[in-house]
């Protein structure tokens, strides 16, 4: 078991953190805009719409931007990296990156990702590792 922080999980995020658990990287789309959004909320951010549904994501993305952290932090063995992950869908998510050392060297921009799930006692967290485990 981690001993890394828990999410909280709330109404909105029940949906998220249950797919996680069963493998799955759920995202909340619209159907009014026709865009997938992250995080979850009751309602499309571009338009407002509570028109809102849930799909399946790919799991796969490439590294948009990251940053390797040095400070000490719960749970967690310095350094590590925090990133942002631009999903095949469109959507940007923050995690971390695993499997893959938190050097410049590795973590090239826009390289292929994919999902894997951490897990923390019971709850499941997405978050990233090199896709086909090249790193």
């Amino acid at each position: 078991m981690s001993d890394r922080p828990l999410p909280t999980i709330y109404a909105e995020t029940q949906f998220y953190w249950d797919g996680a658990k069963e493998g799955k990287l759920l995202l909340q789309s619209c159907p009014s805009c026709d865009k997938a959004y992250f995080p979850p909320r009751p309602f499309c951010p571009t338009c407002g719409s509570r028109d809102v549904t849930v799909q399946e994501a790919s799991g796969k993305g490439r590294l948009y931007s990251y940053i390797i952290n040095h400070l000490p932090a719960p749970g967690y063995e310095t350094p590590f990296t925090v990133a942002v992950v631009m999903l095949e869908e469109g959507v940007k998510m923050v995690a971390n990156i695993l499997d893959c050392p938190a050097d410049p060297e590795a973590l090239v921009l826009d390289m292929p990702l994919e999902v894997t799930f951490e897990q923390r006692g019971d709850i499941a967290v997405p978050q990233f590792k090199p896709a086909g485990g090249a790193a």
